[in-house]
């Protein structure tokens, strides 16, 4: 009996020291508590750019008859059918929390110019997200740690009316007085000060006012209830306080370095997936074609020596032979310079627009007109030939109306939106152009999309709020118009 008493005592004695330290002795002192934005940046920034290049040459290069499949027997986005949740639903909500991550982090370190760019990525990735498919959880989204894991949908205002004073917010915080404590960013140089400044932060802050004048702009049709011509102003009238992109050096593209792990994402494709599958179009092209543009040879492979498209939105019964038309060069597979967001040549198209509806931006329509294109062959390693800007085609005092002015603007626009996310199509959708020949074998019924249907899985994980969100948006297919678009 006393030894069954020694051998209770001693196992109580043994259990309590186990449990009494538990926490203690289970906390692995190697792992952080938390993490510096520094840690999180430069990872974040390319996982966000991997996703919406290829975006870009996954739906929109298709839909905006860049390219064309070889074969296709049956829909197709070059057909207008529009499958739910095609896009950057799942990768973009996944990468904001990391956005999240940087944001918070910074507000902890007293860091401002981490928070700056973090609103900036957040900004970027839900004016995608919005514009793509319409309302979509914001003020609720990435609070499932907190227990909200059906977020309500926001109304594209509301999300919009957000992000322009997070754009501004951003503008202010930022101070190229002081060095990335953490560094981190793989963007802009803004790890290290130049003569005493950050020419990183300095770039960063130009990135986000032409950011915001990108968006101004896309609300054209709101622009009474947005108040967005007294903000473009206010951006045109002081480039100190608002300063916007002014060089091809200071454009916002993630240059992959092609080392581990930052491969740019196309990096190991293979032929049958890179080119052999698809081909350029005789739209995209035939216009290069005629005003003998130098950017053909980086972008596409001659066929017996001359550049051949074929068409988009074909019959189901047309198969085209492979290697018979040019498609992407291999070399683009590994190019560096594919990770664009938002680039000079962009804001330069973007001041003709301004110019030529009336803003006070400091040069002509014409002049912006032909600094974008300047800008635009210069991003890809080429000049602009003799003669090129006098053109047919080109030559911008051709046209006398604003709107075939306005084509040409557009029209320019679209080629410098090569590789650039969903961009072309919403320009698209904004101001009609380019004008795109309709394939013979686009069913009567299919109208050209605006915008991409929900994903199918948000029926089960978040149907009420799906619901409600589908009601405010007059329905979930790819015809209904979003609320600038209206």
């Amino acid at each position: 009996m006393k030894k069954a008493y020694i051998l209770l005592v001693m196992l109580i004695a043994i259990t309590s020291s186990c449990t009494k330290d538990f926490e203690k002795i289970n906390t692995d002192p190697n792992r952080p508590t938390s993490v510096n934005p520094g840690v999180v940046l430069g990872q974040m920034q390319y996982r966000m750019v991997s996703s919406s290049i290829s975006a870009a040459r996954g739906f929109t290069h298709e839909l905006m008859q860049v390219d064309a499949p070889r074969s296709s027997t049956s829909n197709g986005v070059h057909r207008y059918v529009i499958n739910p949740g095609t896009g950057v639903w799942n990768s973009f909500y996944t990468l904001l929390a990391d956005v999240n991550v940087v944001i918070s982090s910074a507000e902890r370190l007293k860091e401002n110019n981490y928070k700056a760019i973090g609103l900036i990525y957040k900004c970027w990735a839900y004016s995608i997200l919005t514009d793509v498919y319409g309302d979509v959880p914001y003020s609720e989204a990435m609070n499932a740690a907190g227990g909200n894991v059906q977020p309500k949908f926001d109304s594209q205002k509301d999300i919009y009316t957000q992000i322009l004073k997070d754009l501004d917010e951003a503008n202010n915080l930022f101070d190229d007085n002081k060095v990335l404590t953490y560094g981190g960013d793989n963007v802009y140089p803004s790890n290290a000060l130049t003569s005493g400044k950050n020419v990183g932060i300095q770039r960063w802050k130009k990135f986000g006012n032409t950011l915001k004048l990108r968006l101004l702009l896309r609300l054209e049709k709101r622009a009474a209830e947005m108040n967005t011509a007294a903000q473009i102003s206010a951006i045109l009238a002081d480039p100190a306080k608002y300063p916007v992109f002014s060089s091809n050096a200071e454009e916002g593209i993630y240059k992959f370095p092609n080392v581990y792990p930052y491969f740019n994402p196309y990096y190991t494709a293979r032929q049958l997936d890179w080119r052999d599958g698809t081909y350029f179009t005789k739209f995209f092209l035939g216009n290069l074609n005629n005003w003998n543009d130098p950017r053909r040879a980086v972008w596409a492979i001659p066929v017996s020596g001359v550049y051949q498209g074929i068409d988009s939105g074909y019959p189901t019964t047309v198969e085209y032979v492979v290697g018979k038309n040019s498609s992407y060069v291999d070399a683009l597979k590994t190019s560096s310079i594919t990770g664009v967001m938002l680039t000079y040549a962009e804001e330069e198209f973007i001041k003709a627009e301004l110019a030529l509806k009336g803003f006070n931006t400091g040069k002509t329509a014409k002049a912006h007109y032909e600094a974008g294109i300047t800008a635009a062959m210069a991003q890809w390693g080429v000049t602009v030939p003799t003669g090129y800007l006098q053109q047919a085609g080109v030559n911008f005092d051709e046209d006398p109306s604003m709107a075939a002015q306005l084509e040409k603007i557009i029209t320019q626009k679209y080629y410098a939106y090569f590789f650039v996310d969903y961009q072309a199509w919403l320009e698209k959708r904004r101001t009609g152009y380019p004008v795109l020949p309709r394939g013979t074998g686009i069913p009567t019924e299919n109208q050209f999309p605006n915008r991409i249907p929900y994903p199918t899985y948000l029926q089960s994980l978040n149907p009420v709020n799906l619901k409600a969100a589908v009601t405010a948006m007059g329905g979930d297919n790819s015809n209904v118009k979003v609320w600038w678009d209206k």
